[in-house]
């Protein structure tokens, strides 16, 4: 074999023999204190089993490594579905449905009853085995045919019904022991990286718990909110449609057309939202304040309540918090030396305050809007005076925050929080993050609306994940109500409009190795035209065409 030479980060240019793995040189060269778990070759992700044949750049990715965190959780989750199905049988269906902090909520739905306390303590005491023991994670490429049966011999009919919708003739598994699994991104080498977990129980199921990168890699105190409520009856609405996975989702495509799937989606929405209406005018609170994260449909939201308010006798009157942004040069900046837009010290909250004690006093009140070409606000005659059949509605990502919310009486407001709650897995094993979801929102709406490439959208993501964590979900419990804004088929939508910006991304762009991974991804839906969309639909609000 000839020699090459790779440069690996944090430690230099080696010259190696061709053909080593990612495994051997993790084992000579990876300094971190944490075991490498995945590895890049030249900005591509890649299993450590993989061999390095060409001079290129190498990098080891560990837990503390957003994508090496994603492998830690893919692969302790093989050794949660391989105890389940040590202890309740091979064909035990096991269902990973939500997250929670970065913690799973898993489920195993043909178990009648609740599960012990003594059956969970047998799983993780068998998931500690097998990390103690240091078995071999191996990818294993399989024809086609033999990849099937041997998911029906494991009773893994939902990636049966996922692969079907693959042109692949061959298709890559995990096997640890006797089990084998698709998974839909790189696995660590061995059981013996993933010491870190445990089991807790639930009502329903129970959780698959990590350690949590924010507090120094130790588990943090199991709390559920108000969210995971939300998230179970998504989950059961979507099992009930018969669309609880993408492989199950393409069939009802391909069965059923996207006539059906389009029209109960939208029809539950309009439900929810005329619910949200009912309640608002049945106490009677002249203040309506909507906040959620980034592209969770906050704008399209607050004009579908106004449209119901309106049903219900109401007058109903829609403010976006973005015209009350300070003018740019008054804007705070982050650490990097950046505006930093997600802050509440962006919002002239003393303003805010103003106006809404102004519009309770009966006084009118001339509202600002915000000119995002010259980053000033501006004043143009709009005034607004509350009559008794008047809501206002004010919707903006710090809408629950006290500073804005604190000054209205509780009796004269209703807060509701919105966010988009992926209820659809790719298959029981592979969650769809609802982080995934609204980035690929944000990215077709800011690439059609605002100028924004997808590569600019992926870069400042991060900002904005980090913005929405400290100062969005802490308000969420002061929440009268939710509303959960993802439809059951928007990917298959929105791949249509994301899968070409994605794939201008070039290798040499740091955006690159993201970008990958959306696309791998969004290749497991069918498309969907979105001329069938209703022009009310909060996804219109990121493709466009929307009546509002």
């Amino acid at each position: 074999m000839s020699e090459i030479t790779v440069n690996i980060l944090g430690v230099g240019k080696k010259t190696i023999t061709q053909g080593t793995t990612l495994f051997e040189l993790s084992e000579k060269y990876a300094s971190s204190p944490h075991p490498a778990l995945i590895g890049k070759i030249d900005s591509e992700l890649q299993d450590l089993s993989r061999k390095v044949l060409y001079d290129s750049s190498i990098e080891f990715l560990d837990i503390t490594n957003p994508q090496g965190y994603r492998a830690y959780q893919r692969g302790v989750s093989f050794l949660m579905i391989y105890a389940a199905k040590v202890v309740f049988g091979k064909k035990t269906r096991v269902v990973i449905a939500h997250s929670i902090n970065k913690n799973l909520c898993c489920e195993l739905p043909e178990i009648e009853g609740k599960i012990s306390a003594e059956q969970l303590a047998e799983m993780e005491e068998i998931m500690r085995e097998m990390s103690e023991n240091d078995i071999p994670i191996e990818k294993i490429t399989l024809p086609k045919e033999r990849a099937l049966r041997v998911c029906d011999e494991l009773g893994l009919y939902d990636q049966i019904r996922l692969l079907k919708y693959r042109h692949n003739q061959t298709f890559s598994f995990y096997k640890m022991d006797w089990l084998y699994n698709f998974f839909h991104g790189e696995m660590p080498p061995k059981t013996g990286r993933l010491g870190k977990f445990k089991l807790v129980e639930r009502t329903r199921g129970f959780m698959l718990m990590f350690p949590d990168s924010a507090r120094d890699y130790q588990f943090t105190q199991l709390e559920e909110n108000r969210l995971s409520e939300i998230f179970a009856e998504s989950n059961r609405w979507a099992r009930i449609m018969k669309a609880d996975t993408v492989g199950a989702l393409n069939d009802k495509i391909c069965k059923s057309g996207t006539g059906e799937i389009i029209r109960v989606a939208e029809a539950l929405h309009e439900k929810k939202i005329s619910q949200l209406a009912d309640k608002i005018m049945q106490d009677r609170r002249p203040i309506v304040l909507i906040a959620g994260p980034s592209s969770s449909g906050k704008t399209t939201f607050a004009s579908r309540l106004g449209v119901q308010l309106s049903v219900c006798g109401a007058i109903p009157h829609v403010i976006s918090l973005d015209n009350y942004y300070l003018n740019r040069e008054d804007c705070p900046k982050d650490e990097f030396g950046n505006y930093d837009f997600e802050t509440i010290d962006a919002i002239d909250t003393e303003q805010i305050i103003k106006d809404l004690r102004g519009l309770l006093d009966g006084k009118a009140v001339e509202i600002p809007s915000f000119n995002f070409y010259t980053g000033r606000r501006e004043y143009k005659g709009r005034t607004l005076k509350l009559s008794s059949a008047d809501v206002l509605i004010m919707e903006g990502i710090h809408g629950l925050n006290e500073r804005i919310g604190g000054s209205v009486p509780r009796e004269d407001k209703f807060k509701i929080f919105i966010s988009a709650l992926t209820q659809i897995n790719i298959d029981d094993h592979t969650r769809i993050p609802t982080t995934d979801a609204r980035v690929m929102r944000r990215m077709v709406r800011d690439f059609l609306f605002r100028g924004a490439s997808a590569a600019k959208t992926i870069d400042m993501w991060p900002r904005v994940l980090h913005g929405e964590a400290k100062y969005i979900y802490p308000c969420q419990e002061h929440a009268d109500d939710f509303f959960n804004s993802a439809l059951i088929y928007e990917m298959s939508v929105l791949k249509q409009y994301a899968e070409p910006l994605l794939f201008g991304i070039g290798p040499d762009e740091p955006q690159y190795t993201e970008a990958r991974r959306l696309i791998k991804f969004l290749s497991s839906f069918l498309g969907i035209p979105s001329d069938t969309i209703p022009p009310n639909s909060i996804l219109r609000e990121f493709v466009g065409g929307s009546c509002f």
